[in-house]
């Protein structure tokens, strides 16, 4: 809503007097066309988006695949799905599957999804989207020559705030664009067992967390002419934190940060000459958006529809693409994603770290 306030002569003069954050045309996750999905590496963001699709869509998951035949059939008696395989391969050979949704951890994304992809089925990828460009590429060019639907599944991109976002910026209203902050950082516990910290699973702060504040720097900004980046490792190897400054050839800054060591207020802020958008935290959930005018003044805020069901809307998306015949998505190209596949390379380079296989 709109705060009630004198005029300001400068707010006229730059345009935002009187200025409303705009409504999220965001379309109902349910309306979107209903697909039969099979789910690939049973694990907990597997849990929690089949459970997502089954509360807030249409989308039916008929199948669910793991190396393991009794995980597969306890993730399907947990959620009611009537087909459990024991192996990869049996479900991405399942005729009544359309999409599969890769989970399993970020060294196997390629292989999972390469799975799929040869044998016709659309995919959509949990992020980071592969452990590096390289392999992110081979993905792409072979769901192109086999004709399939291929999206990273960076499910910030696809809520209605960032809707909000798009619009804001698409209409000036912010006038030009110079300084992007974002920091994702949680505080985990120092094991070796857990996928975080191990070098063979691809672990690390920068593809689990930090590829949220990387994406929302990359959609804001388009392409960075320059990537810089310190961190930390963790005794594992593997990144435990790290600070990446980004720029554009236009000037502009993006200031990022991912931790494993410390929890972090998980926010982001685009500040412009005319005005500036405050993201609360987590702002790659649904969350508050608040227009500050340049005297620091409350211009308006957005507060989100709801704060659950968030992965719910990047199916729709995939399911929407799907029925129109497209094969990737204008909310996160396959060119985007390859680009900040790009951009963690060379963070990982700066920090001096490689997985195993690589």
């Amino acid at each position: 809503m709109t705060q009630d306030r004198p005029v300001d002569a400068d707010a006229a003069a730059d345009g935002t007097a009187g200025a409303v954050l705009p409504a999220p045309r965001t379309p109902s996750p349910r309306e979107a066309p209903a697909l039969n999905w099979g789910v690939m590496a049973p694990g907990g963001i597997a849990a929690h988006f089949t459970e997502t699709l089954q509360k807030h869509t249409g989308q039916q998951v008929v199948a669910v695949g793991s190396r393991d035949a009794g995980r597969a059939r306890a993730f399907a008696d947990r959620f009611g799905i009537a087909t459990a395989h024991g192996r990869y391969a049996d479900l991405v050979e399942n005729d009544e599957v359309d999409i599969v949704y890769v989970a399993s951890p970020h060294s196997a994304h390629f292989e999972h999804a390469m799975q799929a992809i040869e044998a016709g089925r659309h995919v959509l990828v949990e992020k980071a989207f592969t452990r590096n460009a390289r392999e992110a590429e081979q993905l792409i060019d072979a769901a192109r020559e086999r004709g399939v639907f291929l999206m990273e599944a960076m499910w910030t991109r696809f809520l209605p705030h960032i809707d909000v976002v798009r619009q804001v910026l698409g209409s000036g209203l912010l006038g030009e664009v110079h300084t992007v902050t974002a920091d994702h950082g949680q505080q985990m516990d120092p094991d070796p067992a857990h996928r975080l910290f191990a070098p063979e699973l691809a672990g690390g702060a920068l593809l689990d967390l930090g590829v949220y504040p990387v994406s929302f720097a990359s959609m804001v900004l388009g392409p960075f002419a320059s990537v810089t980046a310190v961190g930390t490792k963790t005794f594992t190897g593997v990144d435990g934190q790290a600070s990446i400054v980004v720029t554009t050839g236009s000037g502009a800054h993006g200031v990022l940060n991912t931790t494993l060591f410390a929890r972090t207020p998980t926010s982001a802020s685009i500040s412009g000459s005319r005005a500036r958008l405050e993201i609360d935290g987590p702002f790659y959930g649904a969350a508050r958006i608040r227009l500050i005018g340049r005297d620091n003044e409350l211009l308006d805020t957005f507060v989100p529809p709801r704060r659950d069901g968030g992965m719910s809307y990047q199916a729709a998306e995939a399911a929407r693409c799907i029925g129109a015949g497209r094969l990737e998505s204008d909310l996160m190209p396959l060119a985007e994603t390859l680009d900040i596949m790009r951009v963690l390379d060379g963070v990982r380079r700066d920090l001096e770290v490689t997985f195993p296989g690589e």
